[in-house]
């Protein structure tokens, strides 16, 4: 996963584009850690690394939604 390291090097339309990108990733990591814990066979330690990579993306989705939503003054 290419992580944005400096959002203001970027365009709006490019964040708009890499935040949809970033939320389907986040989506197929939970239903593929859904279907781990469903199967009750997993690896714990496969479930854990996919929850960590999760909250990764979370993290960045976040930063982008920041950036793009502008300040307002009330």
């Amino acid at each position: 996963m290419n992580a944005p390291t400096d959002l203001s090097m970027k365009t709006d339309e490019v964040l708009r584009v890499e935040l949809e990108v970033f939320r389907r990733q986040h989506r197929d990591l939970d239903e593929a850690i859904e279907a781990l814990q469903a199967k009750g066979t997993a690896d714990q330690l496969t479930i854990k690394r996919l929850k960590k990579q999760k909250l990764r993306l979370k993290d960045i989705i976040r930063l982008i939604e920041d950036r793009l939503t502008p300040d307002i003054i009330a």
